[in-house]
């Protein structure tokens, strides 16, 4: 097999494959570019012309690093022109039938030591090389979009793919300035298993009418530090690529409950509310912006504030919010009970206002839950109970918006908005190391990499703190009696033993 790749064959020249043939040209290596759609190589290659001229113009690349880069690219006609190429990838339609019938016709032109590679982003590498006559030299070479952005390239090798067949691949991911991460070949690889995490958990939020769309983006982007909430990130992607995604892997892995899509999104697919493509979706866009964008929650106006006390199990967290209550001009009560007159703020992990009122022995209609998992300074995050007194609520949210950081109140729910999905990406990361998907370092750099994340999942769980995290896991499956919810053993195990997330257990033998 070859290990030095000099001449790459690409075959699909839309967005990926051009996106491809960019990193390999400016890497040095020679393209061809082979297309079936007249014209559409050609068209990849022009296209790529005016990329480069925009980088000279914009500073980031030379003119002589241009021009060396266009000479590497070239366009041929048929497949059999590909007969020379130390590897071939594909980057074609997501149909397993169309590209098994390819990567036939290829194995049939090129020499035994070319590899063959896929794009693809959902089916099996496995599947794909099952009737090939050297299976050992296919492997899964998966960029994400836009190409020469997302600076990582997951690496999965079939269940026949020869190791030296990865390692190579490995070696060109570095060589065109990318992170190249080890896969295995399971529905989603790594990102878009990952990612299930945030999407679904962000859709059943919604579905049990927790809060609004733009609150439930709000707190995560200013609580808990994503770029996009889910449902933004949803309507940038199109829900007519996202909920297939999320059906697939959900029947992929025979209906794992952790994988579970949402009725909310097939429906709004079914109706064509796809988001920006069709200038509706959870908001409402013109040419890609969006428009009558709701404002967050008003900030109320109350001219007397009841006491306060707080329920708190943490000592260290109850000394930290009284402390701040008292900053924001608040009275706080101190003792083991509150009098009949103060308003009762709460802070849970995992449980729902009312769990945690009867746990605290609280009146119901004075009490309201404050989300600490994240800290307080960024934003703050209020849950009702079912009969929380409007009074109570607006005197905590005008409160706790006195030093101008965000406030949102939501209805009651098992783990609040940030608990309740952050706790969802860790545990589902951790599944991805249980399984050995790939190692707990090289999930944290796809994730963080392909998803943007602020900080890969794993060590984001050590950062929370795994045993708080596996705390609120536990408690909203108790709650809810939802499988989704369980607990992973690596993360059970870890938590157990003081460990971080990130260890992982020596090999046998």
């Amino acid at each position: 097999m070859s290990s030095v790749i000099n001449r790459l064959g690409i075959v699909g020249t839309g967005v990926m494959g051009a996106g491809i043939a960019q990193l390999a040209a400016q890497a040095g290596i020679n393209v061809a570019l082979f297309d079936r759609r007249d014209g559409a190589a050609s068209a990849a290659v022009d296209g790529l012309r005016a990329t480069f001229n925009k980088l000279v113009t914009k500073d980031k690349v030379s003119k002589a690093s241009a021009e060396a880069a266009l000479s590497h690219l070239s366009v041929v006609d048929t497949l059999s022109a590909l007969s020379d190429c130390d590897m071939v990838i594909e980057a074609i339609v997501e149909d397993l039938g169309v590209k098994k019938a390819l990567f036939a016709d290829l194995e049939a032109i090129v020499s035994k030591q070319c590899i063959l590679a896929t794009n693809t982003s959902s089916l099996s590498v496995t599947a794909i090389a099952a009737n090939l006559n050297h299976p050992e030299r296919m492997a899964g070479f998966h960029f994400f979009n836009p190409v020469p952005l997302m600076k990582v390239i997951e690496v999965i090798g079939g269940i026949s793919t020869d190791e030296a067949v990865v390692d190579t691949l490995l070696t060109l991911a570095e060589r065109f300035g990318h992170t190249g991460v080890r896969a295995q070949d399971t529905p989603g690889f790594i990102v878009n298993h990952a990612g299930r995490a945030y999407s679904t958990e962000g859709l059943k939020i919604l579905e049990e009418r927790v809060a609004e769309p733009h609150d439930i983006d709000r707190i995560l982007r200013e609580e808990a530090g994503f770029r996009m909430g889910p449902l933004e990130l949803f309507d940038l992607t199109g829900l007519d690529v996202s909920h297939p995604a999320m059906e697939s892997i959900f029947t992929q892995f025979y209906h794992d409950p952790r994988y579970r899509p949402s009725y909310i999104s097939r429906q709004m697919l079914q109706g064509k509310r796809l988001g920006r493509k069709t200038n509706i979706g959870f908001y409402r866009y013109n040419n890609g912006q969006k428009i009558d964008a709701p404002a967050p929650q008003p900030v109320p106006t109350v001219s007397d504030l009841p006491p306060f006390w707080v329920g708190c199990a943490d000592s260290a967290l109850h000394a930290h919010v009284s402390s701040l209550l008292k900053s924001l001009g608040a009275s706080v009560e101190q003792g083991d009970s509150p009098s009949a007159q103060a308003l009762c703020l709460l802070l849970p992990f995992g449980d729902d206002a009312v769990s945690a009122s009867v746990h605290y022995g609280t009146d119901p209609e004075r009490t309201l839950c404050l989300d600490g998992l994240m800290g307080l300074q960024r934003h703050r995050t209020l849950m009702m109970t079912p009969v929380t007194r409007e009074d109570m609520r607006d005197a905590a949210h005008a409160l706790l918006a006195r030093d101008g950081a965000g406030v949102t109140v939501i209805r009651d729910s098992v783990g609040f908005v940030s608990q309740r999905v952050l706790a969802a990406v860790v545990n589902l990361a951790c599944d991805i190391a249980q399984r050995e998907i790939a190692s707990p370092t090289d999930i944290d750099k796809a994730v963080r990499l392909g998803l943007n994340y602020p900080q890969g999942p794993l060590e984001w769980g050590d950062a929370l703190g795994p045993k708080r995290l596996l705390c609120i896991l536990e408690r909203i499956y108790t709650l809810t009696g939802d499988p989704r919810y369980r607990p992973s053993p690596w993360l059970r195990r870890r938590a157990t033993l003081g460990v971080s997330l990130l260890h992982t257990s020596p090999r046998i033998g």
